[in-house]
């Protein structure tokens, strides 16, 4: 019956968008990285992500991640200038505690600017982090 369908609520699990330097280009990127601040294992960690603003859309990229550990973090994508002048979505699925988990993290147009960076805790560098 639908009442005893449990639906766990993904928590501790965080997308970041970091302004980072690029040693190979000389320039400062924006990256974005999945963060694990759960104090268990997360396994097949996938990221799927998009950015979209009314009928202007970019292609829908899958990531595959992996295992993240405790208090880690991975990359995920490097994100172009244009692409932060749309809302960017990340649904972020993965494994733990023997469960399915899935969450949804948005970034909304013109919110990652570095007028919004703060410290992102784990990953300890300069960026904008989600809103759950």
């Amino acid at each position: 019956m639908k009442k005893d369908i449990e639906i766990p609520i993904a928590t501790d699990v965080h997308v970041a968008i970091v302004h980072e330097w690029n040693e190979e280009f000389l320039s400062k990127d924006w990256n974005a990285y999945l963060i694990n601040n759960r104090s268990d294992t997360i396994e097949m960690a996938i990221v799927v992500s998009k950015g979209f603003d009314g009928d202007t859309r970019t292609s829908t990229i899958r990531h595959g991640i992996g295992t993240l550990e405790p208090g880690s973090f991975k990359k995920v994508e490097v994100l172009q200038e244009d692409v932060l002048a749309l809302n960017n979505e990340f649904f972020v699925t993965f494994f733990a505690e023997n469960k399915l988990f899935e969450k949804r993290f948005l970034f909304p147009k013109h919110t990652v600017t570095e007028k919004n960076l703060s410290t992102i805790p784990v990953i300890q560098s300069e960026g904008v982090l989600s809103k759950d």
